[in-house]
């Protein structure tokens, strides 16, 4: 968190000088410039995910799940975040290193590749960083990929694979971290939603006792 405080302020002195508009454009480019563009692709992973969640924990308070913000939960998944665009960062770069150029036919590889391997690490990767937080690490890893998972690979194949095809087509490397978070940003809340819901056996267990007591 340092480094990327750090870092911003260094981007903020670069451009300071300069006026308005023009300050907007300086800022833009040295923020998605090769020298800062992972500190960038970071921190857009980071404000989105904790965007997401407050969102989501906005409608939990809204229906009366929960009676206030639970910050430390926001923060948990802003490490995920963090997790997540760095992955995303190294991704796409890795991606358009051996897949070379706009046509359909590399677009077409670029989205199934995408699909098939980069998913389903990005939601485990999820998964274990939020693990990380928690009581007994592995064991509600594992429970909540064996409960969770295909959930959120299904709303994965409805949301990206159309968002994907305009990425990779229209898009640079370097904007797309951002795009991806900006089309991902209802998709956060619904991670959050999922991640943050009971596991199945926990359903069960709580439907026991109310019959039961």
């Amino acid at each position: 968190m340092k480094i990327l405080v750090s870092t911003w302020r260094t981007i903020a002195a670069n451009v300071r000088r300069t006026t308005a508009i023009p300050k907007v454009k300086s800022f833009m480019k040295v923020a998605f410039s090769d020298k800062y563009l992972f500190y960038t692709n970071v921190t857009i992973s980071l404000s989105l995910s904790s965007v997401g969640d407050l969102m989501e924990q906005s409608y939990e308070i809204y229906i009366k799940e929960q009676t206030h913000y639970d910050f430390k939960r926001c923060a948990h998944m802003a490490f995920s975040g963090v997790a997540v665009g760095i992955l995303c960062h190294h991704w796409y770069k890795v991606l358009d290193k051996f897949i070379v150029g706009k046509t359909v036919d590399m677009v077409i590889k670029k989205l199934v590749l995408d699909q098939f391997v980069f998913s389903p690490v990005m939601i485990v990767t999820l998964f274990g960083s939020l693990a990380l937080f928690e009581e007994n690490p592995y064991e509600n890893f594992k429970e909540e990929v064996r409960d969770k998972f295909v959930k959120l690979y299904r709303a994965e194949w409805m949301v990206w694979p159309p968002a994907q095809i305009i990425n990779f087509y229209f898009l640079p490397t370097k904007y797309r971290v951002l795009y991806d978070n900006t089309i991902s940003l209802g998709y956060d809340v619904y991670t959050s939603q999922v991640k943050h819901s009971k596991p199945a056996k926990a359903l069960l267990e709580d439907k026991i006792k109310h019959h039961s007591s």
